[in-house]
């Protein structure tokens, strides 16, 4: 099978060194001093005091890696609208777009039947762009559990890995996405195939969406925020809101904000991927972890302040 990866950052060069072990023709698209390193040293990944390094095809000219049968858009969702062009230039008849992306996607409600149904979210779409560049039919949805980055531009730090989710936005059975999973059944990271990926995104956003934008405005680590009653009462009440607005788009969560906390206190005490981000003068994704939200918000008539408030201050902050 061949696959191009948007993107050579943490998650997208991890993922292309997963389908590189499994023997899929993996080309690169990427840019700047990241291409530059990859096309003189390869891309390299380093896990558990191991390193590889992988010579791949790589290019800043979409044009110049074809039609292959996957394309795994793994930026940041705010620069996603930027990149319609050349992920439509790499379409052949049958090719797959897999977002690999944290936060809402811009295909979130572009699904027969689910509430709020062709929706355009203008915070990861504005204008479109994107729903036009790309129908809905060539989606496969992707949750990433994994911590990765970038100590310098080709390099890719795996801290850990856990689960790849795939599925298709309507629930269908399909064998591209059957295909894509088991290309990682040999490698660390368990592939899962889900019957409701939307449910798993939104699922992983209500961790995000306190964790990631708490601390950059802080400045903390996860287990200092959840060490002070304040901010985890705020950490509660923004998850509360989450669920109300759930609730209203066919997203139920079942378990408890609390619930939710000790799970994130047991990966240990560490830097949230945004903060690192706001660190490095990175741009950090505010449009898809927060202002989508906002938006969905509005569009079913939930107040959700809290989020709001948050919201606003990470927009002052950005």
């Amino acid at each position: 099978m061949k696959v191009v990866v948007i993107g050579a950052g943490a998650i997208g060069g991890w993922i292309a060194g997963l389908l590189a072990e499994a023997k899929w023709d993996v080309s690169l698209l990427a840019r700047g001093q990241t291409l530059s390193n990859i096309r003189e040293q390869g891309l390299r990944v380093r896990h558990q005091g191991a390193e590889k390094t992988y010579k791949l095809l790589a290019s800043d000219n979409a044009d110049d890696l074809g039609k292959p049968d996957y394309v795994i858009v793994a930026v940041k969702g705010q620069n996603v609208p930027s990149l319609a062009p050349a992920i439509r230039s790499l379409l052949g008849p049958g090719t797959a777009v897999v977002p690999a992306l944290n936060g809402i996607p811009w295909w979130f409600f572009q699904v027969p039947g689910v509430p709020l149904q062709d929706v355009v979210l203008q915070s990861v779409d504005p204008g479109g762009v994107l729903s036009k560049a790309i129908s809905p039919e060539r989606v496969i949805g992707c949750v990433v559990h994994a911590s990765a980055w970038t100590p310098e531009p080709g390099v890719i730090e795996v801290n850990g890995e856990d689960k790849l989710l795939f599925g298709e936005p309507d629930g269908a059975q399909r064998e591209r996405t059957t295909t894509l999973a088991a290309a990682f059944g040999s490698s660390s990271v368990k592939p899962v195939v889900s019957a409701n990926i939307r449910l798993d995104i939104w699922t992983k956003l209500w961790g995000n969406m306190t964790m990631n934008p708490l601390s950059v405005l802080t400045g903390a680590t996860t287990g200092r925020m959840l060490d002070n009653p304040d901010v985890r009462a705020l950490i509660r009440a923004m998850m509360l809101e989450m669920q109300d607005i759930g609730g209203k788009i066919g997203l139920p969560l079942a378990m408890t904000p609390d619930e939710r906390m000790a799970i994130t206190r047991k990966l240990g005490d560490f830097k949230t991927s945004m903060l690192r981000d706001a660190e490095a003068g990175r741009g950090i994704e505010t449009a898809p972890i927060l202002g989508a939200l906002v938006e969905i918000a509005n569009g079913v008539g939930e107040p959700a302040p809290f989020i709001r408030a948050v919201a606003g201050l990470l927009n002052v902050r950005a």
